[in-house]
C-alpha cells in the first residue's frame, strides 16, 4: 500500500494567505482539501465530519431536505449522519456502498467509486451498445433494437 503522506505534503503546501487543509479527499480524480471539519461524537478516527456546504466539493451531492442528492438520485439519510453543518461523508460512504481507506494520522480520506452512479450509461439509463453473434452466426447489434424491449441473457463456462 502507498503511503498518502505525499499527497498531504503536496496537499498543504500552500501559501501564507491560505490555511493549512484539515483533511484532503480523495475521489473520482479529484484531490478536496478541506479546511474546517466537524468532530465525531463518537470519538472515531475514521469518521470524517465535513461542512454539509462542502459535500458537493467532494463527491457532487448536496443535502435537501429529502436526503443527499446528485443529479435525480436521491439518498434518505439517517438523523445521524448530520450534525448542524456537519455531516458524516464516511458514513454515508459506508451508506452507498462506497469503499472508504482513512488514514487518520495523513489526514487523508480516499472514497472509491459509488456503485450506484457508476458509468456513464446509469446516469442516461440507455444501456451501452454491444454486438453479439445470433445462433447462425450473424452479428445482432443491441442498438438495432432501440425503443423496444429486451431481454438479454449471458453464460460464461469460467
Amino acid at each position: 500500500m502507498i503511503s498518502a503522506a505525499p499527497l498531504v505534503t503536496t496537499a498543504t503546501t500552500a501559501t501564507p494567505a491560505t490555511p493549512p487543509a484539515a483533511a484532503t479527499v480523495l475521489y473520482d480524480d479529484r484531490a478536496v482539501s478541506l479546511v474546517k471539519l466537524g468532530k465525531d461524537p463518537r470519538g472515531s478516527r475514521e469518521a470524517l465530519w465535513i461542512r454539509k456546504a462542502d459535500l458537493p466539493r467532494v463527491n457532487d451531492f448536496e443535502v435537501k431536505p429529502q436526503g443527499a442528492c446528485r443529479a435525480d438520485i436521491c439518498v434518505p439519510i439517517p438523523k445521524d449522519m448530520m450534525r448542524g453543518d456537519y455531516f458524516d461523508v464516511t458514513a454515508f460512504a459506508r451508506k452507498v456502498g462506497q469503499s472508504v481507506v482513512a488514514d487518520a494520522d495523513a489526514r487523508v480520506w480516499s472514497l472509491g467509486e459509488i456503485p450506484m452512479l457508476r458509468g456513464g450509461f446509469l446516469e442516461s439509463r440507455v444501456a451501452p451498445d454491444f454486438t453479439v453473434p445470433d445462433r447462425g452466426g450473424r452479428p445482432v447489434h443491441l442498438s438495432h433494437f432501440r425503443g423496444k424491449k429486451v431481454l438479454v441473457i449471458t453464460w460464461a463456462s469460467w
